[in-house]
């Protein structure tokens, strides 16, 4: 059986003062009405039946994300005690599905990107489902609009086939966000993806793999793995959690790994990871400004503000991040929107926890 699991148990520290500890990045309305995580939900639903959307996220979001989405099953909620990073993460999650379903398949998904395109989002998914069901380790490229060094890279070997438009190929390597220089020659070449950070395999393959590239991580796994569905389950979790190393998939798993293949795919898609995103999927006014809420702008170029409190007005500036919210303010340069962790990481120095 095909399954979806929605990582979303990260912070988004890049997009304070709006994202909070108790208010992360996954449950804001940044577009429309919907949060980010209901959105996540809504656009595999054509792909995926509500009872077999599983939700990874950390134990203190849980009851936020539960109510924004009150009918996903709330045994679909699997919960880490802290973020230890997604290899961790999706080991958890595949330990819980091969107890559920020892044959399963699963969309590895997120709750922090923005796809305008869900009609082809569905469609790859489901050809991804048929390449993982031969053993392959899939994932989803996104076609480059630019040679950003913000993002990881996915170089293209030989192609393996086509399958309902899309065409899939052998993975030669990864590359975590290049120099500038380097992502100039790789997107002139034609022959990268974006790394999306989704991928698809079956659990059984990839715990093959952490057994081979992580064994202690697939130890404490498999500890947990033998609690699960007795009273002991919590216990053994907490007592293992801490002891497993911060690791990403991409690192710990998917550089090293075999039978990897990218299907590189349009269907437009952001990574809301800082406030710098914003200007790639909200519509902007004749001066290249994005403003959500009551704001007037006058000599004002290709800013960001972002408030619903009250009235905010610019004269005269430009290339500007403007967050205003209840308790704070946020005025930043474009140029350091990236930097903006660095704002929560002095708060949490000066104990102004009630601000982070």
């Amino acid at each position: 059986m095909y399954y979806a699991v929605i990582m979303a148990g990260g912070t988004g520290t890049r997009l304070w003062p709006l994202s909070r500890q108790n208010r992360p990045k996954q449950s804001l309305t940044l577009a429309g009405d919907r949060t980010m995580f209901q959105l996540a939900v809504d656009r595999i639903l054509p792909v995926f039946p509500l009872e077999r959307i599983l939700v990874i996220t950390r134990l203190e979001h849980a009851s936020t994300l539960m109510t924004q989405f009150p009918d996903l099953p709330e045994e679909n909620f699997i919960l880490e005690p802290e973020g230890r990073g997604t290899a961790p993460a999706i080991g958890l999650a595949a330990i819980h599905l091969q107890q559920r379903d020892p044959d399963a398949t699963m969309a590895i998904l997120t709750a922090d990107h923005f796809i305008s395109g869900t009609e082809q989002f569905c469609k790859v998914l489901t050809v991804a489902n048929l390449l993982a069901a031969g053993g392959k380790l899939v994932t989803l490229g996104i076609h480059p609009s630019s040679a950003s060094s913000g993002f990881g890279y996915i170089q293209h070997g030989v192609e393996l086939g086509k399958k309902d438009g899309f065409r899939f190929h052998v993975v030669r390597r990864f590359t975590e966000k290049p120099g500038s220089a380097q992502a100039e020659i790789m997107f002139a070449s034609g022959n990268y993806s974006w790394n999306s950070g989704m991928f698809i395999c079956q659990t059984a393959r990839i715990l093959e793999e952490f057994e081979r590239q992580m064994p202690e991580l697939y130890f404490r796994l498999m500890e947990i793995k033998d609690s699960l569905d007795t009273p002991a389950y919590q216990t053994v979790l907490e007592k293992n959690w801490p002891l497993i190393a911060r690791q990403t998939i991409d690192y710990g798993v998917m550089e090293s790994a075999g039978q990897v293949v990218v299907i590189p795919v349009e269907m437009g898609w952001t990574d809301i990871g800082s406030w710098g995103s914003l200007f790639d999927f909200l519509p902007a006014n004749a001066n290249e400004n994005v403003l959500v809420g009551d704001h007037l702008d006058i000599q004002t170029r290709r800013t960001l503000v972002f408030g619903k409190n009250r009235l905010v007005a610019t004269l005269g500036v430009n290339d500007l991040i403007i967050v205003d919210t209840e308790d704070a303010l946020l005025v930043c340069s474009r140029e350091y929107e990236q930097d903006v962790k660095t704002i929560v990481e002095k708060l949490q120095e000066f104990h102004h926890n009630h601000l982070i």
